[in-house]
């Protein structure tokens, strides 16, 4: 069976197609500027050298899926000779709330809770939506599935979840730790388990998603017990543009100061904060790194908070867990940069943590890079979210 798995965004498309006969994965490719000027598609199959590009307007999402449609019915950089090849349709959905801990084939009962859920994803939820519409519109007869980022934290203990608020908010409007990227943290996961050699159900691990957007998970005998993102993506660590943890009166401190609205607070701490806010460089680690070796004082200080979070929160989830038998980072951030790995695990000797510089000097390569005395297993591995998706999307389809 083919499954096209679908991630859409507000005016992007991310799509891949895979034959899960062998997890092969035949295309992939973007769409960019949906609705705006200067929409394209950049398509690329396996094995081919160049990439195909379309430059057209693009005003909806169905007209997006459309033009991929046709860059994998094409008969040069194609994968299928029709629509009847594509067996199911995996679309990935970054909330379900509390309505659903694992994947779920897609009806019209499930559209209506996912659109309960928008408020709570406001950002996400509803370019989502506008994606399974337009395969439903396109593709009628196929099958599809709704594939979860906060699925997989839907294991944590009510005291991992629950806010100190009054919980009469919790029962009213759900006020709680939901968590995001849990379709990372499980795929990570269990390939940890399987380069170890050890049952997942035998392991305790934390996983570090460091990206743009990024997060750290507890994961104990397979099952998520904490994690650092909560009722929306933006608590936790420090992010690219995100502030992470911080004291709450904070907001209404800003507003009163700057004399501005609470919406545009958030978008502050959104979209101005982070190692961008701290730096004033760059929201893009790389563009740090540069300006830390030209002297820039204020980009090492952005990366000694980041790195200072992400330990914390290790820290912390060491003690929850009541030890740790590997860590894992992945994401654009944890797969590529040996020094933010080196520079997070330098101070963890103590608890057993040693990580092997030699082993460390990688990028995007799964592997082991602990030492061979480090009690604990450091392990970096790309993630595959779209993988996980399309596994599911079969399971459930086929």
């Amino acid at each position: 069976m083919k499954v096209l798995v679908i991630n859409c965004g507000s005016s992007s498309l991310k799509y891949q197609i895979l034959d899960m006969t062998g997890e092969a994965l035949l295309a992939k490719g973007l769409v960019e500027r949906i609705g705006i000027e200067g929409s394209a598609l950049t398509h690329e199959k396996t094995g081919l050298d160049d990439k195909f590009k379309l430059i057209t307007p693009m005003e909806s999402h169905k007209e997006a899926i459309g033009h991929v449609i046709d860059a994998l019915l094409d008969k040069e950089h194609g994968v299928i000779s029709s629509m009847r090849d594509i067996g199911a349709v995996g679309h990935r959905v970054v909330h379900a709330g509390e309505k659903y801990a694992s994947s779920v084939p897609i009806n019209d009962s499930v559209i209506s809770a996912l659109e309960e859920c928008v408020e709570l994803a406001p950002l996400h939820n509803p370019p989502n939506l506008l994606g399974i519409r337009a395969c439903s519109e396109l593709m009628p007869e196929t099958p599809m599935v709704a594939v979860f980022d906060t699925a997989f934290h839907q294991t944590m203990p009510q005291e991992a979840y629950i806010y100190a608020l009054p919980y009469r908010y919790y029962e009213k409007y759900k006020v709680r730790r939901y968590g995001f990227h849990g379709t990372s943290h499980k795929y990570v996961a269990e390939r940890a388990s399987v380069m170890l050699g050890v049952h997942l159900n035998d392991l305790k691990i934390i996983t570090c998603h460091l990206g743009n957007g990024a997060s750290v998970t507890a994961i104990k005998r397979g099952r998520c017990v904490d994690t650092s993102m909560g009722f929306t993506p933006l608590e936790g660590l420090v992010m690219g543009t995100r502030s992470g943890d911080l004291d709450p009166a904070i907001v209404s401190f800003i507003r009163d100061k700057e004399g501005i609205h609470l919406h545009d607070v958030i978008d502050v701490l959104n979209k101005e904060s982070g190692v961008l806010g701290i730096s004033g460089v760059s929201s893009d680690f790389r563009d740090l790194e540069a300006a830390v070796e030209e002297g820039n004082e204020r980009a090492s200080l952005a990366i000694k908070v980041f790195a200072h979070k992400v330990r914390f929160y290790i820290g912390a989830y060491i003690a929850e867990m009541n030890g740790v038998d590997a860590i894992v980072f992945t994401a654009g951030l944890g797969e590529n940069s040996a020094r933010m790995r080196s520079v997070i695990c330098s101070e963890l000797g103590n608890l057993g943590i040693k990580l092997d510089l030699v082993k460390n000097n990688v990028r995007g390569k799964e592997t082991i890079i602990s030492r061979d005395d480090s009690k604990v297993a450091i392990l970096l591995i790309p993630t595959n979210e779209e993988l996980m998706i399309a596994r599911d999307t079969y399971r459930l389809t086929r």
